[in-house]
């Protein structure tokens, strides 16, 4: 029975998707197929990571945002960095102002955990005669006549029935208690089968760990902590699932094989797929740069400043009205006539002569006209 204060609430959905995939292969393949199992274990995988493939690629944009804020971040440090306090809110401020979350860049991890748990939770329930699951001294029969969670008692026999050459998909290397659940169990075979398994999913979490590394920025490689983290991933990590290999079931083994060949393939798509996003920003940004810059050899267009109202008026009173075509007006310095003057004393209807001698007041071309006295 369902108890909503017990860890069901993650060992009935693990159990139920796994039930799925198992009756979609089992259809396929028979019930009592090793490969009916190990692929509803591994579909298992691909539908968690369905599901969280929306916060993973979340997780992928807050790692990329906290290495682009290193710069700033070590200025805090450096700053702040007696004033824990301080800090702290700085921190804070920095990150709401880029809307920076890091609970997002670990929630894809934190979901797989409860997963990885319920998993090996249901997968030992198949057999309860083991040692420290279910009821202790459990019979053989009374173990198969118990369902375990979504599936049924004819499930458990079939799941306990299932090998590859005496390979049992629920049997660890080292087992030593409740082999004789199982219809067939052959260590050598299931050494044969976990090692491989085992190796390929070791150098599976090598390479995600490696590819991670790569895209990392130069500012935040050279980060103690990230340079320590690093290491870890790339040599602890790895070589912690072939310690651990031996101590896991097969299908625990084939999870952690699933899961790290998803994420690398998934990494490399959704890093292509952000990459593609930020190289379309910085192209639209210089196509709009582009749009904007004028014509190449053009000069630049000002705009002309509106004359002051005074100032016209002032430009106004200045203004000369020019005499007609073919037509001069002026005298010498001694007061006669010019050789452009009209004959027979006519005078130039348009401009009063000269009386008594004075010189015309018609400035010369290009002399700057003089203002009167008032």
């Amino acid at each position: 029975m369902f108890n909503w204060f017990s860890l069901d609430i993650i060992y009935y959905p693990v159990s139920a998707i796994m039930w799925v995939w198992y009756k979609a292969f089992s259809f396929l393949l028979g019930p009592s197929n090793f490969f009916a199992w190990a692929l509803s274990v591994m579909f298992l995988v691909f539908t968690l990571r369905v599901i969280l493939y929306k916060p993973f690629v979340r997780q992928i944009r807050t790692t990329r945002q906290m290495q682009e804020l290193q710069p700033q971040i070590k200025a805090l440090q450096k700053k702040y960095g007696k004033d824990r306090q301080r800090m702290a809110l700085e921190m804070q401020k920095l990150q709401k102002e880029h809307g920076f979350n890091p609970i997002l860049g670990c929630l894809p991890m934190l979901a797989q955990i409860p997963v990885f748990l319920g998993l090996y939770h249901v997968l030992m329930s198949f057999n309860r005669t083991q040692t420290g699951i279910g009821r202790l001294g459990l019979s053989v029969e009374e173990n198969r006549s118990l369902g375990n969670y979504v599936f049924s008692a004819t499930d458990v026999g079939h799941f306990l029935d299932a090998n590859l050459f005496g390979a049992p998909l629920g049997a660890t290397m080292i087992q030593q208690h409740g082999l004789d659940a199982y219809t067939e169990f052959y260590r050598p075979a299931v050494i044969a089968v976990g090692v491989p398994i085992m190796i390929a999913a070791g150098i599976a979490t090598y390479f995600n760990s490696r590819a991670s590394v790569a895209r990392q920025t130069p500012e935040a490689a050279a980060n103690p902590q990230t340079a320590m983290m690093n290491k870890l991933a790339l040599y602890v990590f790895p070589l912690g699932v072939v310690v651990g290999g031996p101590f896991l079931p097969l299908a625990i083994i084939m999870y952690w094989l699933a899961n790290n060949i998803w994420t690398f393939g998934q990494q490399h798509y959704v890093f292509g797929k952000i990459e593609k996003e930020e190289e379309q920003k910085k192209q639209e940004a210089i196509d709009r740069r582009a749009a904007n810059a004028p014509a190449p050899g053009a000069k630049p267009s000002r705009k002309k400043r509106p004359i002051a109202p005074d100032t016209e008026a002032e430009a106004t009173s200045h203004e000369v009205v020019e005499p007609s075509e073919g037509v001069e007006t002026g005298g010498s310095k001694d007061g006669t006539a010019g050789p452009s003057a009209p004959p027979n004393g006519a005078q130039n209807p348009s401009k009063p002569a000269a009386r008594n001698g004075a010189v015309s007041r018609t400035p010369k071309p290009g002399a700057r006209p003089k203002k009167r006295k008032r």
